[in-house]
């Protein structure tokens, strides 16, 4: 399986065929190469290493979109850690111990993100 096939296959494992298709239906002779890049790096060949596990590499990510404040990924990336068994507990952890670092602006946003997210998917009141 190469690198593409492969990070089709974790993104679908990591946020469902429908994010994968939602994907593709983005995609124009512009962006093919950016989509690509993506899909075949970040995915493929990244998330695909032995290194960490998944759950370690989401907790990465949330903390480093915490630090970009991107607010997009982030709610991505708190529904994957969901998948991947990160718990509501660990989530709020990795969001205090990255106000700490990032500033509250920046930390303030991700905890109103991942509590949206969490309380679409029934983990909050």
């Amino acid at each position: 399986m190469d690198a593409n096939e492969t990070g089709r296959r974790i993104m679908s494992e990591l946020m469902g065929a429908d994010y994968v298709e939602k994907k593709d239906q983005t995609r124009n002779d512009f962006n093919d190469v950016i989509h690509d890049y993506s899909t075949e790096v970040c995915f493929g060949r990244i998330w695909a290493r032995d290194g960490i596990d998944r759950k370690q590499r989401s907790i990465v990510n949330i903390a480093m979109l915490t630090a970009l404040n991107r607010p997009a990924q982030l709610a991505h990336h708190v529904e994957g850690a969901l998948t991947n068994g990160c718990t509501v507990v660990e989530i709020k952890e990795v969001l205090l111990q990255a106000a700490v670092y990032c500033g509250l602006p920046a930390a303030g946003e991700a905890f109103r993100v991942a509590e949206n997210v969490l309380r679409e998917h029934g983990h909050l009141d």
